[in-house]
């Protein structure tokens, strides 16, 4: 493989590209608009997936950098699939200065289980205490307004 480097500065995120794979290609923001994936990565700590300068990953954190984080819009574009990217994503976001020590580091996936207990995730020790409110939909055209 490339040399693949991994960098948190939002500065050289592909936001086209960004947008494009989580509006089109991902099954949990399908039709975010690019505004709001503008948004969300000006106030998350953003990993980009890089080999010979161009993108191939991304993965975002939100959190108070002090109790708690919140890894979502994680992805690997599909022709770069299966060559250790991923979990050297995850290794880069595990081991950032500003996500040691918290309490509580959560993830949502249907798909991906494996990867992530891998770093240690689990189902939730005590689901019963977690709540949420939740609008799959929320970006098809129907619901935005």
């Amino acid at each position: 493989m490339n040399r693949l480097r991994i960098s948190t500065d939002n500065a050289e995120l592909d936001i086209a590209l960004i947008h494009r794979f989580l509006a089109e290609e991902s099954t949990w923001s399908r039709n975010i608009g690019r505004d709001r994936v503008e948004r969300a990565i000006a106030h998350s700590l953003c990993f980009g997936a890089y080999l010979d300068g161009g993108q191939v990953g991304f993965a975002r954190v939100i959190s108070d950098r002090a109790t708690f984080a919140n890894l979502v819009d994680v992805f690997v574009l599909p022709q770069w699939r299966g060559r250790g990217i991923s979990r050297a994503l995850m290794g880069a976001v595990l081991a950032h200065p500003d996500l040691q020590g918290l309490r509580r580091f959560t993830l949502a996936t249907s798909t991906s289980r494996g990867l992530y207990e891998k770093f240690g995730f689990t189902s939730p020790a005590r689901p019963d205490t977690l709540m949420e409110r939740y609008f799959p939909d929320i970006y098809a055209p129907s619901c935005q307004g």
